[in-house]
């Protein structure tokens, strides 16, 4: 039986330089890229917001951050108008603060 090593075999003849420059590729290559919102995307999300701050509705925001979509689910407790920020307390009672031009989209949690 052969036992082949994989990666292992070929890492021993690369330079560390070239090792780096391949995992700092790696990473690079999962980014996701920003979503361009349309002027109808933005006035829904605002009317969908706009609700649930004044019902107190759970609901899904996803928001790009760190080069990757991520996604809060919870109740919007408060909106920071100097800062430009929604503060969202998820179900752990965690406050997250997402900025507002972050935002890509909104959805009413049923």
């Amino acid at each position: 039986m052969i036992r082949d090593r994989g990666r292992i075999k070929w890492t021993s003849m690369m330079l560390p330089e070239h090792v780096k420059l391949l995992r700092d590729w790696a990473e690079a290559d999962s980014y996701e890229k920003e979503k361009e919102m349309d002027e109808q995307k933005l006035e829904e999300m605002n009317h969908l917001l706009l609700t649930a701050m004044e019902e107190h509705q759970v609901v899904m925001v996803t928001h790009y951050r760190y080069r990757k979509h991520e996604l809060i689910i919870g109740q919007i407790h408060y909106w920071d108008e100097f800062q430009q920020r929604l503060h969202i307390v998820d179900h752990f009672g965690e406050v997250h603060r997402v900025p507002l031009s972050s935002i890509v989209d909104v959805q009413m949690k049923e």
